[in-house]
């Protein structure tokens, strides 16, 4: 992920410090991408800019948040991960969402949820676009301002931001993660064809049609 999304980043020309617990990894990464890509130590990533992107596994985000929430410190963490388990099972059911558990980690950051949605592969492409319309990526955080940036880069990915709500909302977004993954592998079903269109989504209620009958009505 890190490397798929950073490659966007740097085209764009923003400054990206890429940083690794295994620095050889970073370096590696970091030349392969080339432009202002630098390698860094995890602290000295987490310093250099504004907002950190936490490719990290379901498990490692919050420690590594704890570790540096010094220097995290009023920038933008933001989680990409997705906490599923064999079977597809959602890792954090009952619990808080991975996100979340970010927050209490380094309490200074401003975390946002999003870019969880899709294999790494997909956001290789350039840009991700299907049907002639732009990817749309749902972006879940607390914070204006930090909602924004996040916006910026995921529009500089080539995709389109959409609103997911408060960081209350991420376990919604890593469900939905499993749910997608699950379709995706498990039953080798096509995902994007669970959703009619937005026209057939919800109907007004001053809309319903006339041929429904009142038990139904009371129902709703």
């Amino acid at each position: 992920m890190a490397d798929a999304l950073a490659n966007h980043w740097v085209r764009a020309g923003h400054g990206v410090a890429i940083g690794g617990r295994d620095v050889h990894k970073a370096e590696r990464l970091a030349t392969h991408l080339g432009g202002s890509a630098k390698p860094a130590s995890l602290r000295a990533a987490a310093e250099y800019g504004q907002v950190m992107l936490a490719a990290l596994p379901f498990g490692a985000g919050a420690r590594v948040a704890r570790e540096l929430r010094a220097v995290l410190d009023g920038k933008v963490l933001f989680d990409c991960s997705n906490p599923v388990g064999p079977g597809f099972r959602l890792l954090t059911q009952g619990g808080l969402s991975a996100a979340q558990q970010l927050a209490p980690a380094a309490p200074g950051t401003h975390v946002i949820k999003a870019l969880n949605l899709c294999h790494e592969d997909v956001w290789r492409m350039s840009p991700p676009i299907f049907d002639g319309r732009p990817l749309a990526v749902p972006v879940g955080g607390d914070d204006e301002t930090a909602l924004a940036l996040v916006h910026r880069l995921v529009r500089h990915a080539g995709c389109e931001p959409v609103a997911g709500g408060g960081l209350e909302r991420a376990g919604l977004l890593e469900a939905t993660a499993a749910l997608f993954i699950g379709l995706w592998v498990g039953e080798r079903a096509d995902a994007q064809a669970i959703a009619p269109p937005p026209a057939y989504a919800a109907r007004p209620r001053h809309e319903e049609p006339e041929d429904v009958d009142d038990s139904l009505r009371q129902e709703f």
